[in-house]
């Protein structure tokens, strides 16, 4: 199981409803691209299922954890242990280095940052001979690399990419969504993506379109 929505509402004080009775499947070992039009709740569907957002109703599995009812602190829990981010801004620390910022969610999580591990998370991106640089000293592409690698480091169940190329010019966005394609072919890593750009979306295994809070198709 990677993450299932089960009649899922998302419905806000000002009235707006954002998620409208969802239910999905969101493949262990697959790329799945969530796609819509602004507004349609292709970014909530995320926040939802990434355990950042609690559903009004409905419920979110996420490999095998029903994320129902969860207290903050549990839900913080399994989102540091079990899930990955990426998001269209890198938000690297600029004193650190690839390496330091690659361990820093270990850290944070009370874990001890094994040097092994980082170095390895940094290979599988195609930098691992650029641990000791710092953000200013790479390319946006390859910050991004780092911001995947940091995403990795905890072996997470799921990997969530909200508009991981948004920020990069064609040539490292594809570089990235390349990368994207090889975590899930060569080592079986889940990947749900929210991107409003048919080319990134076509690297996916599979698209759920969005529309006015419904999945559309």
């Amino acid at each position: 199981m990677g993450v299932r929505l089960e009649a899922v509402c998302r419905r806000y004080d000002n009235g707006v409803t954002a998620l409208d009775d969802v239910s999905v499947d969101l493949e262990r070992g697959a790329f799945t691209a969530i796609m819509g039009p602004s507004g349609s709740g292709k970014s909530t569907l995320l926040q939802c299922a990434a355990g950042l957002d609690r559903p009004t109703s409905g419920r979110v599995v996420l490999d095998g954890q029903d994320l129902t009812g969860l207290s903050e602190r549990r839900l913080t829990l399994l989102r540091r242990r079990r899930i990955g981010f990426v998001f269209q801004g890198f938000n690297l620390l600029p004193a650190l280095t690839a390496r330091q910022n690659v361990g820093l969610p270990l850290r944070l999580a009370g874990r001890r940052a094994d040097p092994d591990g980082i170095q390895r998370s940094l290979a599988e991106v195609g930098l691992g001979e650029r641990g000791g640089h710092r953000p200013h000293e790479l390319s946006g592409g390859q910050q991004q690399r780092v911001a995947i690698a940091r995403a990795l480091v905890a072996r997470p169940a799921v990997l969530f990419a909200d508009e991981p190329t948004g920020a990069l010019d064609s040539a490292s966005g594809q570089d990235v969504l390349r990368l994207l394609r090889g975590l899930v072919d060569e080592h079986g890593q889940t990947i749900v993506m929210v991107t409003h750009d048919p080319g990134a979306a076509s690297y996916a295994d599979r698209i759920v379109t969005m529309r006015d809070g419904r999945v559309a198709a």
